[in-house]
Order: structure tokens, then sequence, then C-alpha cells
């Protein structure tokens, strides 16, 4: 069977989400690095959310096919998504989960404009039957999920990932994928969380990956060992 990733009608989403960020990230980005470097206290995530309004800030085409690909190969039953911007990773995994046959992604987003956006382009890429866009504060939304986490994919802002994933980790299953973006390219907010996911008594085998952006692939293996003391 032939990927549905490259029919026509996902391409066409898919291509003008990329087209659009190589536009707008050309002047968006720039801002936002200069607002970084800028800042000496910690971000809240509603003054994050207004920083990155103007840009679509999506992951390379090549972190979407890495998503798919291991989507199709994990056969999940329930993928969680923090970062959702305008729906492009949602659409690779989405076109996963229905190439396998089953499957439901949640993502996670707290710009409201942005995940009206990404609800358009799943129902314009035919792929809203598989994704579930929810507008709201990751650590929120997971602290009330009642689902096991099959395949959590990170890739919001990187100070928050420590908190997203120690409210996932009740619903994480044993064997669970935790995938982490952009690790290097915001080295210094990634740290926490880096340090809390290569530290084996924390219940993950974890890896990094140099790509540019950085990526972190790691599995949970169960509750950790400081917990169970």
């Amino acid at each position: 069977m032939t990927s549905s990733l490259f029919s026509p009608r996902i391409q066409d989403v898919v291509n003008r989400i990329a087209s659009e960020q190589l536009r707008i990230d050309e002047t968006e980005q720039p801002k936002l690095l200069e607002k970084i470097k800028k800042r000496e206290i910690p971000w809240t995530p509603e003054e994050l959310v207004a920083a990155c309004a103007g840009g679509y800030y999506a992951a390379p085409a090549a972190i979407g096919r890495m998503l798919y690909t291991c989507v199709r190969a994990m056969r999940p039953h329930t993928v969680f998504e923090f970062g959702t911007s305008y729906g492009f990773t949602a659409i690779h995994i989405a076109a996963a989960l229905r190439d396998n046959g089953s499957g439901k992604l949640y993502t996670v987003d707290l710009h409201a404009g942005k995940c009206l956006a990404a609800r358009d382009n799943l129902t314009s890429a035919g792929l809203d039957e598989y994704a579930e866009v929810i507008t709201g504060e990751a650590v929120a939304v997971v602290s009330s999920f009642s689902r096991p986490i099959d395949f959590l994919y990170l890739d919001g802002w990187v100070d928050f990932y420590l908190d997203v994933v120690r409210a996932a980790e009740p619903r994480l299953r044993a064997g669970a994928l935790v995938h982490a973006d952009d690790t290097e390219k915001f080295a210094a907010g990634a740290r926490p969380y880096l340090d809390h996911v290569r530290d084996p008594a924390n219940g993950y085998v974890s890896l990094g990956i140099t790509d540019g952006q950085g990526l972190e692939l790691s599995t949970y293996t169960g509750p950790s060992e400081r917990a169970l003391s």
C-alpha cells in the first residue's frame, strides 16, 4: 500500500504550511530569537504564546517523515503532542495513524488562532478523524488525561518540557516513546528536561541526535526507582 502521506490532498496542505513557514519565519524567527536573548526572567506560557504568535515555527520536513515512520512502526493507540502550531507535524502523525488503521492523536496548543488553523488543515488533509486539537495549557491538559499514552511528542517551548513530561509520566505506558525537538536550538531551556530523561533512575533510556536543532529520543521504561522508594 502506498503511504497516504504522499497523496495529493495531504501534500497540498503540507506544502502550503511549509511555504508559509519559509515566507513568514524569515522575518519573524530573528525577532523571536532577539526577544529570547534579551529575556532575563522565566517566560510564562501566555507570554510565549504572544511572543510566538507571528510565526509558524513548524518542524522541518524530515522531522515530519520521522514521526510518520515512528508511528507506522509503533502502531500506537494514543499519541499526545505538545505544540500544535498550524498542524504540520500533526498531519504526519495522523496520516500514519490512518495508514495503520487505528489510533488517535491529541495535540495541544495555547494559541486559539493556531488551533483553529490546525483543525482546518487537518480537515483539508482528510485526517480530522484521527486527530483532536485541544486549546489549552499542556500540563493542565495532560494532567487530566485519562488514556494511557504510547507516544509523547514535545515540540512546544523547551522550557516547559520537563513540566509536561512529569505530568504525563503517570499516563505513559512502559515502553512509550518520548520524542523532544529543539533541544540544541534552545539548549539552555532544554537542560532540566535532558537531565531528567538522561538519568536512568527516572525511568528512561535516552539518546540525543544532532541535526542542527537537536532531537532527544527516549523510551519510558516504567516508574522511576525514586518514585518506588
